[in-house]
C-alpha cells in the first residue's frame, strides 16, 4: 500500500519535522497538511534512529556492526531513499529486515545491493517471513495479471510515477523487478536478532498480508509497524488483492498496545512519539476493524445477504474523519466483503448470483424490456444527475454490454464514471472507476476513427 501525494499535497507541506507533524495531527485530531509524504528526504527521529519518508518508508538503526534496515521502499524510489540514507550514515548496511513483501518494500533492495558493492562492502543480510518467498513466486506466476489490476487500481495517479513497475532488456513488463532479493533468512513465528548493541524482537502477524513482520526494539522502546499502521483507513479490504485478516490485524494492534512503546515508526505516515499517542492511534484502527468483523458476522448468523450486510454496517463518520481512520485508500465496505469471504467464501447467498447467465444476455434482455438502449441511457444518466451513481453503474453496464462498441453508451459510460471518480474518497475506488471512464473513452475514440 502507498498514497502517493499530488505535487499541490507536496507544496502544503509546512512542517519539517514528522514528529512534530504528528504530534499535533494527534492532539488536535486534525491534520492541515499531509500525513502521508514522500520526499525522499530522512529525519533523525532519536539517537542512532533515522526514518526516510517515501513512496514506502526505510527504517534505520544505527549499531557499531553496521546499519539496520527495515524495508527498502520501492525499485523507483529505492535509489533516492539510499541516497538520503548515505547522507546521514556510510556504514556498511548489516541486516535488511523485510516488513512483508509488497513490492513498495522490497522493491528498492536492489539499489542497497549497488551501493554495497560501489562501497565494497558485503551485502546485507536479508530477512523477513518465510511467506515472502511463496509471495514473490506467486507474483512472478501472475506476472500480467499483477501489472493490470495495479495500473487500475492506481488508475488516478499519473502514469509518469509509473508505480514502482519494471522493464527488462527486451521491454517485457515486470511486476517483480529482477533486482529484488529474496530474504536469506526466514522465520515462521518469533525471532531474536542482535547486530552490535541492538536487540530485535521479530514477530508475525497476519493483516494486510499474511507475510507480515513487526519488531519491538527494547532499547528504544520503539515499534516497528510496517503496514499494520498506514495513518488512513487499515487496508484490510482491497477489492483486486488476495485476503486481507481484519480480526488478526486487530490482534496483532491490541498486542503492540501492551509493550509500552515510546516511539513508533510506520512504513507509511508520520512516526509517533508518546505512549498515550501510540495507543490511541493503535486502539482506535483496532476497535474499527473489530467493530466491522463484529457486526458482519452477527448479521451473516442471521442469513443477511452480503448485498444487505455492505448498505447496513456503518462505521460512525466521525470516527472516519480522524487523520489516521481516514478512507483515503481502502474503506470499510471494502473490508466487509473481506471478512464474507474469510467466513462464508465467495457466494453473496443471492441465488441468482450462483450459476449467473451470462453477462450480455441478461444486459440484452434488460434492454428489451425497458423499451431499447436509448431509454436505458437516459434513465442512466437522470439517476446519475440525482446523485445516486450506485444504480446508475448498474444501468449503464446493463447499457454497455448490449452494445459493447456503440460510441453513444461508450459516451455516457464515460461521463458516467468520470463524475463517480471524483464523488469517490479511496484511491481504490476512484482507481476503478478511473479505469472504466478510460476504457470507454477508448472505445469511442476507436469508432470515431473508422
Amino acid at each position: 500500500m502507498s498514497l502517493h501525494p499530488k505535487p499541490r499535497e507536496l507544496n502544503e507541506m509546512k512542517t519539517v519535522d514528522p514528529v512534530e507533524l504528528s504530534s499535533r495531527v494527534i492532539d488536535q485530531e486534525v491534520a492541515s497538511e499531509p500525513t502521508n509524504r514522500v520526499t525522499n528526504e530522512l529525519s533523525e527521529i532519536a539517537d542512532g534512529v533515522a526514518l526516510v519518508e517515501s513512496f514506502s518508508h526505510m527504517v534505520v538503526f544505527d549499531t557499531d556492526e553496521g546499519l539496520v534496515s527495515f524495508d527498502a521502499s520501492g525499485a523507483q524510489s529505492g535509489k533516492a531513499v539510499t541516497e538520503a540514507l548515505r547522507g546521514w550514515r556510510t556504514k556498511r548496511v548489516h541486516s535488511l529486515v523485510y516488513t512483508h513483501g509488497h513490492l513498495d518494500h522490497v522493491g528498492g533492495s536492489g539499489a542497497i545491493i549497488a551501493d554495497a558493492e560501489n562501497r565494497g562492502y558485503k551485502p546485507p543480510t536479508v530477512f523477513g517471513h518465510e511467506n515472502i518467498p511463496r509471495r514473490l513466486d506467486r507474483y512472478q506466476d501472475t506476472n500480467d495479471w499483477n501489472l493490470l489490476i495495479n495500473r487500475r487500481q492506481f488508475g488516478g495517479v499519473s502514469p509518469k510515477h509509473r508505480l514502482g513497475l519494471i522493464t527488462d532488456k527486451t521491454d517485457k513488463p515486470l511486476f517483480v523487478p529482477k533486482s529484488t532479493v529474496w530474504p536469506d533468512v526466514v522465520y515462521a513465528d518469533q525471532m531474536k536478532l542482535r547486530v552490535g548493541e541492538l536487540e530485535m524482537e521479530l514477530h508475525h502477524g497476519k493483516g494486510e498480508t499474511d507475510d507480515h513482520t513487526w519488531a519491538w526494539i527494547p532499547s528504544h522502546k520503539a515499534l516497528i509497524t510496517g503496514d499494520f499502521v498506514i495513518w488512513v483507513f487499515p487496508n484490510a479490504g482491497n477489492p483486486q488483492k488476495v485476503q486481507r485478516y481484519p480480526l488478526e490485524w486487530a490482534a496483532t494492534l491490541r498486542k503492540m498496545m501492551s509493550y509500552d512503546a515510546e516511539l513508533l515508526l510506520p512504513a507509511h505516515g508520520l512516526p509517533i512519539v508518546g505512549n498515550v499517542r501510540i495507543n490511541r492511534v493503535l486502539k482506535d484502527m483496532a476497535d474499527a476493524l473489530e467493530f466491522l468483523v463484529q457486526e458482519t458476522l452477527e448479521l451473516m448468523n442471521q442469513g443477511v445477504p452480503l448485498n444487505e450486510i455492505i448498505h447496513q454496517v456503518k462505521i460512525d463518520e466521525e470516527k472516519l474523519s480522524l487523520p489516521w481512520l481516514l478512507p483515503a485508500y481502502d474503506e470499510p465496505e471494502f473490508v466487509i466483503r473481506n471478512i464474507w469471504r474469510m467466513y462464508g467464501g465467495w457466494w453473496d447467498a443471492d441465488p441468482a448470483s450462483l450459476k449467473p447467465s451470462a453477462t450480455s444476455a441478461l444486459a440484452h434482455e434488460v434492454v428489451s424490456l425497458v423499451g431499447g438502449l436509448e431509454v436505458l441511457l437516459k434513465r442512466a444518466e437522470s439517476v446519475a444527475a440525482e446523485g445516486d451513481f450506485r444504480l446508475a453503474s448498474h444501468l449503464i453496464e446493463f447499457a454497455a454490454n448490449a452494445a459493447p462498441k456503440d460510441a453513444t453508451v461508450h459516451g455516457v459510460r464515460s461521463a458516467i464514471y468520470k463524475e463517480r471518480r471524483r464523488n469517490e474518497k479511496s484511491l481504490m475506488s476512484k482507481g476503478v472507476f478511473a479505469a472504466a471512464m478510460r476504457e470507454s473513452e477508448a472505445i469511442v475514440e476507436q469508432v470515431d476513427d473508422e
